[in-house]
């Protein structure tokens, strides 16, 4: 909620001393405690008398559910979690093919340089099969 870091607290604290002086400082502390305290036993009744007012039916609402983040959140994008995952799993095998064909036309390529230098020349069928990902023969 708040993005207070180490320094800027410190900042703050340093703040807090100048302004109030070291022997009113405990003092401010807990009230700024009690104030707290009181806010969440007030959000926490408020929470009770809700339940209670909409009955049996509602006893496992939340409120954080009412939360329009938290609720597209959770009946959205729950949902769309599988479906993501399968997509995710599609192109990595898709992408573990293309890698697998990639391999097989270097290793073409090296047979061909290889092959060109032990006989000087370069062989067609050789060539053929580097530039034809497939098997001419059955098609």
């Amino acid at each position: 909620m708040f993005d207070v870091g180490a320094p800027e607290l410190l900042v703050l604290a340093v703040i807090a001393v100048i302004l109030f002086g070291p022997e009113k400082l405990p003092e401010f502390a807990r009230k700024a405690a009690r104030l707290i305290r009181y806010v969440r036993t007030m959000a926490g009744s408020a929470q009770e008398q809700l339940s209670k007012e909409l009955g049996p039916e509602f006893s496992d609402l939340d409120v954080r559910d009412l939360n329009p983040k938290t609720f597209i959140q959770k009946h959205l994008l729950d949902d769309v979690d599988p479906i993501v995952a399968d997509v995710k799993k599609e192109i990595e095998d898709s992408t573990s093919v293309g890698r697998d064909a990639a391999t097989d036309v270097t290793a073409a390529f090296e047979d061909v340089r290889d092959s060109a230098k032990t006989n000087g020349s370069v062989n067609g069928a050789a060539v053929a099969r580097v530039l034809t990902p497939f098997d001419p023969d059955a098609t």
